[in-house]
């Protein structure tokens, strides 16, 4: 499912390609098939730096499609990073799926024009945008339209599932580790876990398990905030509020939603829909505490940090709004995927320069661990700063070095091992971590 293919039924929409994305550049919502025709309109015109994929199908048999942009489309490229927007998880929060389609058709047309900015974007990260994750409560939204939808009409799926409430609940298993030294990454699915969630959820996870995603967000509606981990509160609401539930990366989150904020014509400024955030940011669980939500199951599970952006009052805008909401959201989007090449990043070698996948990075200071991927590389997002860092695996020595992270893009850091043979460990030889 994860590979790049067409289904039959689709080639004949493919007669409707030429022309297409000049007019799908037109705002408009697009019910499944005008969504499908949209992407692959893209696809068709910069069909050097697109694929699409499926990544399983809804209850209903709609096809989640992914349209990724990447100078070697379909290949994971060493030390370059995997960077993933989801759109219109809540079938009736349309305004992310409508962007996402549109942010597709920008990509394309500023590197067919040699926009600098968006060609170094693409040449140097692979972008996986899923306009919807949730068809089928599109279309039963999509059926009352703007004027008549209701605030819960087509929010979950076929099966009126709430699928930001359906991921494996980590955060308990977290909270515990938390008392007792337990692992702080990667934390183990329940047993049986694949028959517990819809097919949607499931879909997204396994997406999630092929790729080694380093950054996400998904897009949500019904105010208008950048949202961060954690979404589930530690303790019991207090007098009616929640507290405040903050990973061990609460700075960084906050500075990837007030990067979004920031960029946003309007989110920072607070006051919108009704309420006030400061900044335009907000701890989720400061908000209001929810259990099993995507955002935290992909920075407990996986190497990837998510943030929810919720980013209309109106969670089905009126045709006539998309121009304007297109243009208060476009450089805040691409900001955005700028953030992923922030940091340190780097290879994993034993000493005969073979790639070490699943070697655990950690940061003093901070206890949360992201690992390598097949390839050997890894990428860890971190603020200005100076950090010691260590590489781990089973088998070989710990190879920790001292780097200095700045403003601009990630520092290369090599890590290098000397490992156990028969047993024995052997010495050090001088340093085994460099910078490259």
């Amino acid at each position: 499912m994860l590979q790049g293919w067409t289904p039959p039924g689709l080639w004949a929409l493919l007669l409707w390609l030429p022309g297409l994305l000049a007019s799908g550049s037109d705002f408009q919502h697009h019910r499944y098939e005008e969504m499908v025709r949209a992407l692959f309109a893209v696809q068709n015109e910069c069909p050097y730096i697109t694929r699409i994929y499926s990544i399983g199908q809804s209850v209903e048999g709609r096809h989640l499609y992914v349209l990724e942009f990447s100078d070697n489309p379909g290949i994971h490229e060493a030390l370059e990073p995997e960077f993933k927007y989801v759109g219109n998880m809540h079938g009736n929060e349309v305004l992310g799926r409508e962007l996402l389609i549109k942010l597709a058709q920008f990509l394309c047309e500023e590197y067919q024009a040699r926009n600098q900015r968006i060609t170094r974007l693409i040449h140097d990260t692979r972008i996986h945008i899923l306009p919807s994750m949730n068809p089928d409560g599109y279309e039963v939204a999509a059926r009352q339209g703007p004027e008549f939808n209701g605030y819960l009409v087509g929010r979950g799926n076929a099966r009126e599932i709430d699928l930001n409430r359906n991921f494996p609940d980590l955060n308990a298993l977290m909270y515990y580790y938390e008392k007792n030294n337990g692992r702080n990454h990667h934390l183990p699915l329940p047993d049986n876990w694949e028959q517990q969630v819809e097919p949607e959820t499931l879909a997204v996870i396994k997406w999630m398990q092929s790729y080694n995603f380093v950054l996400s967000a998904n897009l949500h509606g019904g105010a208008v905030v950048a949202n961060y981990p954690f979404d589930k509160s530690r303790y019991p609401r207090i007098r009616g509020r929640t507290t405040h539930a903050d990973t061990p990366d609460d700075k960084l989150f906050r500075k990837l939603a007030r990067t979004y904020s920031y960029a946003h014509s309007w989110m920072h400024k607070g006051w919108n829909c009704g309420d006030f955030f400061d900044e335009g940011i907000t701890n989720g669980a400061s908000w209001y505490s929810l259990s099993k939500g995507m955002q935290d199951f992909n920075y407990l599970y996986t190497n990837c940090f998510e943030i929810t952006l919720e980013l209309s009052c109106n969670k089905f805008p009126p045709e006539s709004t998309l121009p304007g909401e297109w243009m208060a959201n476009r450089e805040a989007l691409v900001s955005y995927i700028e953030q992923v090449h922030h940091g340190i990043k780097g290879m994993v070698y034993d000493e005969n320069n073979n790639p070490i996948r699943k070697a655990e990075i950690s940061v003093a200071g901070i206890n949360h661990d992201v690992t390598s991927g097949v390839d050997g590389d890894y990428f860890r997002l971190l603020l200005p700063g100076t950090y010691t860092v260590t590489a781990s695996a089973p088998g070989y020595l710990p190879s920790t070095s001292t780097v200095t992270v700045g403003p601009a893009e990630a520092i290369q850091v090599r890590l290098q091992w000397n490992f156990k043979e028969n047993g024995v460990k052997r010495k050090p030889q001088n340093k085994t971590c460099k910078l490259v």
